[in-house]
């Protein structure tokens, strides 16, 4: 099968087809550009999501990724933007790979066409002009011989007329014969240009263009087998990522599975436990035999006994942990607004990062005292003296971490010999408010503050602890009394006391005010004599009377 001499008379339905071959071309080289665009935009969106979604340095979402969970979602974060990585190179070797080379094939296949045709147009000129020639030697032979045919009649015309001369006719002789021979000549060349045309001809159909229509055949078929490779190419370029993509889909299955629940819930213990043990058994006050309330006035060993026994076990009409005053000040250096173990961790934590400051300064100490020496040695290197302040400089700071260091480190060996013994503190801290007058309640709770958010702020010194004990011994019989009250509240809103130490309450309901907010965002209120607790301040409107509030 050949294009030369199966379509040799089909030149401009080729011309149209091989242009519609490069349009073809040219037109999956648009498709392959566009798809590396799509990837391009795909993996930038993908490293986009995986950057808005990293946690943001020195923030609290950093510290939350100590869990394994978030963990594993950093991974995978992280695997994604490989992932993204891996649709770039996808992109580049297609553009490389296909885009450009496809491009300058082209180019050179356009040129190649243009060459081929050209050369077809020229072999069509050549033979047009040879046929013309023969068209044009044709009719001056024909032209000749009609000529010579008049000639010769005209001659034997003047022969046979007995009135011509003698000289005339001889005239017409003559010039018949000059026709004859002109026609004879026209012939000849008739004849030879005939046999010129019919070789070119044979050539043009049996030669040139077979040569050329093969040459434009197989230029076509190098454009279908180029488009063939770059489609195998193309799927190469993507089967070539595909393992480091599986190893991204791995990684990711391998970080879900580390996730370890135990774990991330003994980090939660660990983030806040505050020490403390739970509070102990409130005992049951019965009321209704009032003289074994009665102390004797020889009992006094017994009514410390009995009355430290209510502290720290007997009903605490004080605020409860949940509801301790909330501390608004500025932490204070030692962290002792913190739980026992939150403050253990807090300093310790301070104490690494202490040493790890004197490592750094102690690395740069010696640092600058051996560049000193070398100086000492080489004086054209550099002038001894001038590291002299730098020196006195950095050991001033590792005298003052020093310092600073052991400071941390006292209070931390005063907390870990502190912790062991945290079943008298839970007590105290349960008991510790139990039937106070509002100024024991106010010293307490600038003794021991705490917050729902699990802050603590504790005063360590055996002074105030003694002073606590010795106010609770000083109003033991004070705190068989009811607090007074100092006003009058509405509930604004209905609330559902559901924690121990608060208080249900109805829309509407009037009780009495015997405590009001201390900045910690609850008021103590009394509907009868034994039933009272804690509100939000935001849910009821206080009255106070002014008299109790003055006094």
């Amino acid at each position: 099968m050949s294009w030369g001499t199966e379509l040799w008379d089909q030149f401009d339905n080729l011309e149209k087809h091989t242009q519609w071959g490069i349009d073809i071309l040219e037109k999956y080289i648009k498709f392959v550009k566009e798809r590396t665009e799509i990837e391009l935009s795909y993996a930038k969106q993908l490293r986009n999501l995986s950057k808005k979604y990293q946690p943001k340095k020195n923030s609290k979402e950093e510290e939350e990724y100590k869990y394994t969970a978030c963990k594993a979602f950093l991974s995978t974060l992280n695997e994604m933007n490989d992932y993204a990585g891996q649709h770039e190179v996808i992109s580049e070797n297609m553009t490389s790979q296909i885009t450009v080379d496809l491009m300058r094939y082209v180019q050179e296949l356009k040129q190649e066409r243009k060459s081929n045709f050209h050369d077809g147009r020229k072999a069509q000129q050549h033979i047009e002009t040879c046929w013309k020639q023969l068209e044009s030697s044709k009719r001056r032979f024909e032209r000749d011989c009609k000529e010579a045919d008049r000639a010769q009649q005209y001659f034997e015309k003047m022969d046979a007329d007995i009135n011509v001369t003698k000289a005339d006719v001889e005239k017409a002789r003559q010039q018949a014969q000059i026709r004859q021979q002109m026609a004879e000549d026209s012939k000849a060349d008739y004849s030879l240009i005939l046999q010129r045309f019919n070789q070119e001809q044979w050539e043009y159909y049996h030669t040139h263009i077979p040569n050329i229509f093969q040459k434009i055949q197989e230029m076509e078929e190098r454009r279908i087998v180029r488009i063939g490779e770059s489609m195998k190419t193309y799927a190469e370029v993507d089967r070539q990522v595909i393992p480091i993509i599986g190893k991204c889909l791995d990684g990711i299955v391998k970080a879900a599975e580390s996730i370890d629940q135990k774990n991330d819930s003994q980090l939660v213990v660990e983030a806040y436990k505050s020490g403390f043990e739970p509070p102990g058994d409130i005992e049951f006050e019965d009321y209704t035999q009032p003289m074994k309330r009665t102390v004797s006035d020889n009992s006094l060993s017994s009514s410390k006994e009995g009355k430290a026994e209510l502290k720290f076990g007997g009903k605490s009409r004080g605020k409860l942990w949940p509801f301790i005053k909330k501390n608004k000040g500025v932490t204070p250096e030692d962290f002792s607004n913190f739980p026992p173990e939150q403050r253990r961790k807090k300093l310790q934590q301070k104490v690494d990062d202490l040493n790890k400051e004197i490592q750094k300064e102690t690395d740069q100490r010696d640092a600058i005292t051996k560049m000193k020496d070398v100086y000492l040695k080489n004086p054209q290197m550099g002038d001894p003296a001038s590291l002299d302040h730098k020196l006195t400089e950095v050991t001033q700071n590792i005298e003052k971490l020093r310092l600073e260091a052991q400071k941390f480190e006292a209070w931390l060996a005063e907390v870990e010999g502190r912790l062991p013994a945290r079943s008298e503190q839970a007590r105290r801290q349960s008991g510790l408010y139990d039937g106070q007058t509002h100024q024991t309640v106010t010293n307490c709770a600038q003794d021991r503050e705490s917050s729902p958010d699990g802050s603590y702020t504790e005063e360590h010194s055996q002074e105030s602890e003694h002073k606590v004990l010795a106010t609770d011994f000083d109003d033991e019989f004070d705190d068989e009394e009811p607090l007074p009250a100092i006003g009058t509240c509405k509930a604004l809103y209905t609330f559902e006391g559901q924690n121990e130490g608060t208080i249900s309450v109805v829309e509407g309901e009037t009780l009495s005010v015997i405590e009001e907010d201390k900045g910690d965002g609850w008021t103590r209120i009394r509907r009868n004599e034994d039933e009272e607790g804690y509100v939000p301040t935001s849910y009821v409107e206080v009255y106070l009377d002014k008299n109790a509030k003055g006094s």
